[in-house]
C-alpha cells in the first residue's frame, strides 16, 4: 500500500462556544447529582468527535459515555436540570433500544442541546458468544474496559468534560493518530471475532484518513473464518452502509484497493451461493474491478492519467464531479465490474444480473443514491455505447443530430428517474472499454472518440435538447391525423421526437403541418402502425431508432 504522510494532530481540543457551554453544564450537573441525589457519575466524550477535533475537523455529533449510570436516566435528569435551572429548552429525549445488528449494543438516549446532536450511553464491558455479534453479557465497565471494546485505537480516545483533557486509556490512540495507523485496541483477531463488521470499518477509516493498516490487522482480516462470518452473519444493511460511506468518501479508489488487497470482495459484495450456482459464469478476477476503479479515478483527475494519454472532456468530468452522488455511484459500479455480463434466472425464469444481485442482496442498498436502479442502467448503457464513435466523413448536420440525439435519449443512457445522465453513461462506458485495452495508444484513441462525441453533442446543442419533451402531445397528434387516440401514438411520438431533433428551431404549428403532410402524402400508414402496436412482428420505421453512418456502436 502507498505510504501516506502522517496527519497533523493538535495537542489540545479547541471547543466551540456551544461545546464549551455543554461541557460546563455537564460538569455542573454531575455535581448537582452528587450533592442533591447522592448519585455519582462522570461524563466523557468518546469516539469520532475526539478524533476529528484532534485532527482539526469540525464535528456536530457527540457521544457522551457515563460512568455507572444508564444513558436514558441521565439524559432525562439532565433535561429537567437544564429546563429548571438554566431555562434552556431541550429537544425530546429519544430512546434507542439496543440492536447488535445495527451496532447498537446498549440502550442509548438521543437528543439535541445547543444545536449539538448528543447520544448518552454508559461505559460498557461485554463478552460475545462464538460466531455472534450479540454480547452474552453487557455490564457497566471502566473507561479502560470500554476503550478496549472499541473498533480502533483512534476511536478509543476520550475527552473528560470535568478536567477538559484528552484521555488515552489504550496508550496507543494518540500515537496511532499522529502516525496514521489503523490498529485495534485488542488483538485484531479477537476484535474481529467479536464484531466482524469492524473489518470493513477499518477499511473505511484507512481510506478516509489515508492511514496505513497495522500488519497484524491485515493478516487477521484475511483469515478465512473471519471472512466467512463477515459474509454469513453480519447484517447486509450494515455492510452496505459502510460501503456507501466509502464510495462517498474522499478516496473511494483507496477503499476498493484495500478491499482487493485484503481479499474481501466475496465477503463484502456477497452473492448467495444458490445464485452463483445457477449463474451463467463465475465472477471474473477481482483485479478487474480494481482496474476499472483505477481507470475511473484517472479519468476524473485534473490531468491525464499518464504522459501518453489524453484528459477526459471537461464536460464529462465536471458533470460527474459536480452532481451529488454521481461519483459515488460510478465508483460502486466500477467495484462491481467482475460481475459484469453474468446473469442468472430468477424464480420466474426472468434473466437477472449478478451486478444487481450484489447491490440488492449483498449490500441491501436499494434505490438510495440510485444504486439499485442506476448502476444496472450504467452497465446497460455501456453495452449499448461500446465502440461509439464519429466517422471522419460527416453527413448533413440535421441527420447527424437526429442519430446522436436519439442515441443519448435512450432510456438506459439518459433517464432522470434512475439518475442516469448521458454524460455519466459515456464516462462509465469508456471505463468499461478501457478495462480491456492493452496499449496506451489504444486507450488514448478510446478517450479521443468519446471526447469527440461529447464535443459534437455540445456543438449540436443536444446537451440541452436531451430532456426536451415532445413538442406535440398525443391528443394533438390524433387530431392532426384524424384518428382516435390509442397505443399507436407511442410510435408516432417517436417520429415527432425525430422531427424535433432535425428541426431544433421548429414550432408546434410547424410540426403539426409536417405531420398532416406526411399523412396526406401516404408516408404514414395508420393501419401498419396499429398492426405493429397489436403485436405484429413487422418492425416499422417509426419504431426504429435510426442508425446514422457516423455513429457506430
Amino acid at each position: 500500500m502507498t505510504t501516506r504522510i502522517a496527519p497533523a494532530v493538535k495537542r489540545e481540543i479547541q471547543l466551540t462556544d456551544a461545546e464549551d457551554r455543554l461541557c460546563t453544564y455537564l460538569d455542573e450537573f454531575t455535581l448537582h447529582l452528587q450533592e442533591k441525589k447522592g448519585i455519582t457519575t462522570a461524563c466523557r466524550i468518546n469516539g469520532g468527535w475526539v478524533r476529528d477535533k484532534l485532527l482539526g475537523m469540525d464535528s456536530n455529533d457527540i457521544d457522551i459515555c457515563l460512568a455507572d449510570m444508564m444513558g436514558v436516566d441521565f439524559a432525562e435528569r439532565f433535561r429537567d436540570y437544564l429546563s429548571e435551572q438554566k431555562r434552556l429548552p431541550v429537544h425530546k429525549i429519544a430512546k434507542i433500544e439496543s440492536n447488535p445488528d445495527q451496532s447498537k449494543h446498549l440502550e442509548t438516549a438521543r437528543t439535541t442541546i445547543l444545536g449539538i446532536d448528543l447520544d448518552f450511553v454508559n461505559l460498557r464491558s461485554e463478552e460475545y458468544a462464538e460466531d455472534s455479534r450479540i454480547p452474552t453479557g453487557v455490564k457497566f465497565g471502566t473507561p479502560l474496559e470500554d476503550a478496549l471494546r472499541r473498533d480502533l485505537t483512534i476511536n478509543s480516545l476520550y475527552y473528560n468534560v470535568h478536567t477538559r483533557s484528552v484521555e488515552d486509556f489504550t496508550e496507543k490512540g494518540l500515537d496511532d493518530l499522529r502516525n496514521g495507523i489503523i490498529r485495534t485496541p485488542l488483538p485484531p483477531r479477537e476484535t474481529f471475532m467479536d464484531d466482524p463488521l469492524r473489518v470493513i470499518r477499518c477499511v473505511r477509516f484507512a481510506s478516509r484518513f489515508g492511514f496505513e493498516m497495522d500488519p497484524d490487522l491485515q493478516q487477521a482480516a484475511q483469515l478465512e473464518r473471519i471472512q466467512d462470518v463477515l459474509a454469513q452473519k453480519i447484517s447486509r444493511e450494515r455492510v452496505g452502509e459502510e460501503i456507501d460511506k466509502m464510495m462517498k468518501g474522499p478516496d473511494p479508489l483507496r477503499s476498493i484497493r484495500i478491499v482487493n488487497d485484503l481479499k474481501l470482495y466475496k465477503s463484502i459484495y456477497h452473492v448467495p451461493p444458490q445464485i452463483t450456482s445457477i449463474a451463467s459464469s463465475s465472477p471474473r478476477s477481482w483485479d478487474l474491478s480494481l482496474r476499472a476503479a483505477t481507470i475511473l479515478h484517472g479519468l476524473l483527475s485534473l490531468t491525464s492519467p499518464s504522459e501518453d494519454s489524453i484528459p477526459l472532456h471537461p464536460a464529462l468530468r465536471s458533470y460527474v464531479l459536480g452532481v451529488p452522488g454521481c461519483k459515488a455511484r460510478l465508483f460502486l459500479a466500477a467495484s462491481l465490474y467482475s460481475y459484469h455480463g453474468i446473469t442468472y434466472p430468477d424464480q420466474k425464469s426472468k434473466e437477472q444480473t449478478l451486478v444487481k444481485c450484489a447491490i440488492q442482496d449483498g449490500l441491501k442498498l436499494g434505490r438510495q443514491n440510485h444504486y439499485l436502479d442506476g448502476i444496472p442502467a450504467l452497465y446497460s448503457a455501456a453495452d449499448l455505447l461500446k465502440g461509439v464513435s464519429l466517422e471522419q466523413s460527416r453527413l448533413q448536420s440535421s441527420s447527424e443530430r437526429v442519430a446522436i440525439g436519439l442515441l443519448i435519449r435512450q432510456e438506459t443512457v439518459h433517464n432522470i428517474n434512475t439518475g442516469s445522465h448521458w454524460a455519466s453513461s459515456l464516462v462509465f462506458s469508456l471505463v468499461c472499454e478501457l478495462v480491456s485495452v492493452s496499449s496506451s495508444e489504444e486507450a488514448a484513441e478510446s478517450v479521443r472518440r468519446y471526447n469527440s462525441l461529447t464535443s459534437r453533442i455540445e456543438e449540436l446543442g443536444l446537451d440541452r435538447a436531451v430532456d426536451e419533451k415532445p413538442i406535440v402531445d398525443g391528443q394533438a397528434i390524433a387530431h392532426a391525423v384524424a384518428e382516435k387516440p390509442g397505443p399507436w401514438m407511442k410510435a408516432m411520438v417517436n417520429r415527432i421526437v425525430e422531427w424535433q431533433l432535425e428541426h431544433p428551431e421548429g414550432t408546434k404549428d410547424d410540426c403539426l403541418a409536417w405531420l398532416k403532410e406526411e399523412k396526406s402524402a401516404g408516408r404514414i400508414d395508420m393501419e401498419e402502425l396499429k398492426a405493429a402496436t397489436m403485436g405484429n412482428k413487422r418492425v416499422q420505421k417509426a419504431d426504429k431508432i435510426p442508425s446514422a453512418k457516423k455513429v457506430k456502436r
